[in-house]
């Protein structure tokens, strides 16, 4: 097993460090690894108080992905954050970047917390079908209270560091340029007596307060009525009034793996991978960058793609010339004649009913009114140079999902729309044609589009994974 949390000492204080880039993950190894180093620094005779930090662009941003559906390995999580806890000597977490999910579930086991300016924390589990599963349902209610603590983690919201201090999830907010800097200082000023540790278990169990456990109640069968974790989540949070630490954390275990349980869990986790990498052409490489794009005509993703042209180095202009490498142009203007070399790329709306084949074009980009996300489909290019497009559009901060041939989103929209009262059953089956016809390069581009584009219900994973299921069930049952 690779290191990756390390252990040394600056003068009396001992530092336990997370490298484990990119986004120090709460993978095994940094689980073993955080344990391995605070046995050390409870030994070390010479380190008279602890911090935690994290190398990199953040603190730890949550679970490695890269375990989800495999066989959990010990250490768990509530594990090494008990361990924590229980640190004899006082231990200061330091956040930076972003402390998500686990990681802010380790950080609320510490003693005191630190933040530098621009950090954001939350407990997004929720969006995943789960809930905060090592403490966070527990230790949250105890420093911001039962109200507060609700709406964080039944939104999944992340919250700045400004906010985080004045809801008091953090202690204070230093204006040190390096974790390490803010973690040695606050450390020496809680050895001396000028900060107070405090363990966030032994704290007292927040007030009931059931008319804010009955407003967020309400607020959810209003708003998500179907789904299963928000209100789990609502349980988990009220057992933090009762006075055992120990009862409550039992209380969210249990509804942690009913959550695990869930049919939605599953279909969420399917959603959140659709949109990892929907933009990449499998087999194309690295192409070189587009740089100089013409935009030709009026459209409001114009406007969206100018607010974002200037940070990536990317020149847009209004009209081709000898060194422009792609025009992207409007519905009512024709596609110029551009140089050889100059990809052609026609914008399109997702109910025109124009066949992209018949378009002089090399590709075209589907969009909707309203929606952010874009399909991109190559029509005539090559999936080198439809790469580089996409990535292209990703460099100005747009979604993009990649297709061929025709557009997926086009026939999912008009599937939904000639069947207004079976929106759902009419992209599952349309989703299964699509599929067939290979137009997609993975299936799960087709879920996204659905999912974010036209409604389809998140915690069914999209259309064709429900289509698929539906069909696996039928045979399974068949005589």
């Amino acid at each position: 097993m690779p290191a990756c949390v390390y252990y040394h000492r600056h003068d009396d204080i001992g530092v336990i460090r997370i490298d484990n880039p990119p986004v120090n993950a709460l993978g095994h190894a940094v689980r073993r690894g955080l344990l391995d180093a605070l046995d050390q620094g409870l030994a070390d005779e010479g380190a008279r108080a602890l911090v935690l930090m994290a190398d990199g662009r953040t603190f730890i941003a949550g679970a490695d992905i890269r375990e989800f559906g495999q066989p959990p390995q010990p250490p768990l999580l509530p594990e090494v954050i008990a361990r924590l806890e229980a640190s004899a000597k006082p231990l200061v977490a330091v956040l930076h970047g972003t402390a998500l999910g686990g990681g802010l579930e380790v950080a609320l086991g510490c003693h005191y917390r630190v933040a530098l300016p621009g950090t954001r924390v939350g407990l997004p589990e929720v969006k995943l079908g789960l809930l905060p599963g090592a403490g966070g349902t527990q230790r949250l209610p105890r420093l911001v209270g039962v109200d507060s603590a609700l709406e964080l983690i039944t939104s999944g919201r992340f919250v700045s560091a400004d906010e985080a201090l004045t809801l008091g999830i953090i202690d204070a907010i230093d204006q040190s340029e390096v974790p390490l800097d803010a973690g040695l200082g606050t450390a020496r000023a809680i050895l001396e007596g000028r900060h107070t540790a405090r363990r966030t278990g032994e704290l007292a169990a927040p007030a009931a307060d059931p008319e804010a456990i009955a407003r967020h109640r309400a607020r959810l069968e209003a708003e998500v009525p179907e789904l299963f974790s928000p209100f789990r989540c609502l349980e988990a949070v009220a057992a933090s009034t009762q006075d055992s630490l120990a009862q409550g954390l039992r209380r969210e275990r249990e509804l942690f793996l009913a959550c695990m349980d869930s049919p939605q869990r599953a279909g969420l986790i399917h959603a959140f991978f659709a949109a990892r990498a929907p933009h990449r052409v499998p087999e194309a490489g690295e192409p070189p960058a587009l740089t100089r794009i013409a935009l030709l005509g009026e459209h409001p993703l114009f406007e969206r793609l100018k607010d974002h042209a200037g940070r990536p180095g990317i020149e847009l202009t209004d009209e081709p010339d000898a060194s422009t490498q792609a025009c992207l142009v409007t519905p009512g203007d024709a596609v110029p004649n551009c140089a050889a070399a100059c990809l052609r790329i026609a914008l399109r709306p997702a109910d025109d009913d124009v066949r992209l084949e018949d378009l002089n074009a090399d590709l075209v980009l589907i969009t909707l009114p309203q929606v952010a996300l874009v399909e991109l489909v190559a029509t005539r290019a090559s999936g080198e140079q439809q790469q580089a497009t996409a990535d292209l559009l990703k460099a100005l901060r747009q979604t993009v999902v990649v297709s061929r041939r025709a557009s997926l989103l086009a026939a999912l929209n008009r599937a939904a729309n000639e069947s207004p009262d079976e929106r759902c059953a009419a992209m599952e089956a349309a989703s299964l044609l699509l599929a067939d016809q290979r137009l997609c390069y993975r299936t799960s581009d087709i879920d996204l589009l659905a999912v974010e584009a036209l409604g389809y219900p998140r915690h069914l994973g999209g259309p064709h994974r429900q289509a698929t299921l539906t069909a696996s069930a039928t045979t399974e049952t068949s005589p």
